[in-house]
């Protein structure tokens, strides 16, 4: 019985995936690491494994036309009962949601190769390394520590077909090397986090609305910002999540505001008026969760989110107007 159920909760999350809208974290991933990700678990009463393999799904419609999607192989190693290191390997691929000049297909940013094959950017993504500390832990609470990096695949400057450069939404990696730092308190209904993130390095991507004199839309090229030789400033995130957990399933709820507290650094244009900006602030997310065990040791999971404020400009292509995620996870 327990097999039908967990098959047919699976086919409705993968169908879902087109079908539902949401907001994911805006922050360049530090919102999944370590003690930061959302919905962990907490339980005095079950032996917890200390090592898992999770496969993601992840669909993202970006505040343009591009759409997102990755999946990610997220390993888990518990070195002790206290220590852990994750390990996260995203593949990556953007592909276009939108119309061009009235066109579905007449889209030089990620159309077609001249042999008329697909031609949209793919491949490895930025891989993320955390380990995790428990600080504390007694029957009601636990307090975590987390300390990890984000390595780039690339340099953020892949190019269209046409050899000129691809804006952010459409580039893989984000080309910069971040160190990333975040503390949780967790307990049996509440999960309160708060991470950091800062990029050590600029990245390589040179997009400008100039170089692009044939686009056939103008108004939609210059509504992506340019960021050139761009590194990002320093992201301070906070999660505050309830959760409501049962003997086989579990709902959670929160919010996820992200603050840019320091400005972005390079050459950058806002698309308003084509003017330099060096832009801080806000970005607030809502989220929603769904997570069923199938047994002891393995557990399907549906990630829900909507966005509430934006900043001004995203010359990094972060931005998501509508996500959702999918994922399964094997504990051993």
């Amino acid at each position: 019985m327990n097999k039908i159920v967990s098959i047919i909760i699976v086919s409705i999350l993968l169908v879902g995936i087109h079908k539902v809208s949401g907001q994911g974290c805006s922050d360049a991933g530090f919102c999944t690491m370590g003690a930061m990700k959302p919905d962990q678990n907490f339980s005095r009463k079950v032996n917890f494994k200390l090592k898992s393999i999770g496969l993601s799904y992840y669909r993202g419609k970006t505040t343009n036309t591009p759409i997102v999607r990755s999946l990610t192989a997220d390993l888990n190693f518990g070195i002790t009962d206290k220590l852990s290191v994750q390990l996260k390997i995203p593949y990556q691929k953007v592909t276009q949601g939108g119309l061009i000049a009235g066109n579905r297909l007449d889209n030089p940013l990620s159309d077609t190769d001249s042999d008329g094959k697909p031609n949209n950017p793919k491949g490895i993504g930025d891989i993320s390394l955390a380990v995790t500390r428990n600080i504390k832990r007694t029957e009601k609470f636990d307090l975590n520590a987390t300390l990890g990096v984000k390595i780039p695949t690339r340099e953020s400057n892949d190019k269209a077909e046409n050899g000129l450069t691809l804006p952010g939404y459409y580039q893989i990696s984000l080309g910069t090397y971040d160190i990333v730092a975040g503390l949780s308190f967790l307990t049996e209904k509440w999960l309160f986090a708060v991470g950091y993130q800062q990029a050590l390095t600029s990245n390589k991507n040179d997009f400008t609305w100039g170089e692009w004199v044939e686009f056939p839309d103008r108004e939609y090229l210059n509504s992506y910002d340019v960021g050139i030789g761009l590194r990002r400033g320093i992201d301070i995130m906070l999660r505050a999540e309830r959760n409501w957990r049962f003997l086989n399933y579990s709902f959670n709820v929160g919010v996820l505001p992200i603050y840019r507290i320091t400005p972005d650094q390079g050459i950058i244009f806002a698309r308003e008026d084509g003017a330099r900006v060096k832009v801080t602030g806000l970005a607030l997310s809502t989220l929603a969760g769904f997570t069923y065990h199938l047994n002891v040791n393995s557990s399907v999971k549906a990630i829900y989110g909507l966005k509430l404020t934006d900043r001004l400009t995203n010359p990094d292509g972060l931005t998501r107007d509508n996500v959702f995620t999918v994922a399964y996870q094997l504990k051993f």
